[in-house]
Formats: C-alpha cells, structure tokens, sequence
C-alpha cells in the first residue's frame, strides 16, 4: 500500500466495527436504573400525599417521618418478582427499620393497603405478584423515561432531596 493512502474497509468489516463500537448495555443494568426512578418516584409520590412536602415522608407501616434521602420503596409483598417489581398500588415509602429489618412489616403494611384501596385489594395486589413477567430491554427502557416524566408531573425532585 502507498503512503498517504486511505484504507478502505468492507461493508461487514465496516458492521463489526459498528458494533464494537456500541456498547450493550445489560438487562440488569436496564432494570436496575428503571428500579431506580421507579423508587425515586414512589417514596416522591408517598412524601407528597403523607406530608405534602418533596423532603419528607411518612412510612407506610410505622408512620415515621423520615427525610426522602432516608425512606425506601418496599414492596407489600416481599420478594422483587417481575411481575409486582413496579407495582404503583403495591409499593410504598418505608423506613428501613420496616422494610428490611422487620421484613416489609407484612401485617401492618396488610391493613394499609386495604385502608388505601379497599377491602379485597391486598388479594389482588397478590394475584399479581404471582403472575410470570419477563421484560425485554426496551420495556425497562420504557418503564425509566415513564417514571422520569411521572416525577416531574408531581414538581421533580430538588437537589436538597436527592
């Protein structure tokens, strides 16, 4: 080959370099991140309808008051089946004593959810953590632009929360 000559490259070479090129990113990685928002709109969600602030919520189970930074997204049934992963009805602001510690606080979080959504609900809520899910890539990429744009209908969140 001559200097200052170009180098040309074939159509599949061209493909194969594409796609080194980008990145796949994980399904983990895609649910993890939808997780994220997700979480982040519920315990907004939960603080604006317990305390009417961005920076504060109650617990679901305990009734605690809790900075947003300190609450978490616990689920009425445990377990993160994909099926009630992104349950709205059936995650809540908690505080970690009740989520973790005390295992979602079942009996409590139990009377509720029925006092939120009515007698019978929480045997819908577990009917449906008993339904097979699976989520493809663009589902979970779907569920995060979905929450983001939920948090920002709800005022988005201030840096003072986050």
């Amino acid at each position: 080959m001559k200097r200052g000559k170009k180098l040309e490259y074939s159509p599949i070479a061209l493909e194969l370099k594409s796609r080194r090129a980008k990145k796949k990113v994980s399904k983990r990685t895609l649910k993890n991140n939808a997780w994220s928002i997700f979480s982040q709109y519920i315990r907004l969600r939960d603080c604006l309808f317990t305390t009417g602030t961005k920076t504060h919520g109650k617990c679901i189970t305990c009734g605690v008051v809790l900075p947003f930074g300190k609450l978490q997204a616990g689920h009425f049934i445990s377990g993160r089946h994909n099926s009630y992963l992104f349950s709205e009805e059936g995650v809540h602001a908690q505080c970690r004593t009740c989520n973790i510690i005390k295992d979602g606080n079942p009996l409590v979080y139990r009377r509720a959810i029925i006092d939120l959504y009515g007698e019978g609900y929480d045997e819908v809520l577990e009917k449906e953590s008993r339904e097979i899910k699976k989520f493809a890539p663009q589902d979970l990429v779907d569920i995060a632009e979905y929450y983001k744009k939920e948090i920002e209908k709800l005022g988005g969140l201030s840096e003072t929360v986050v």
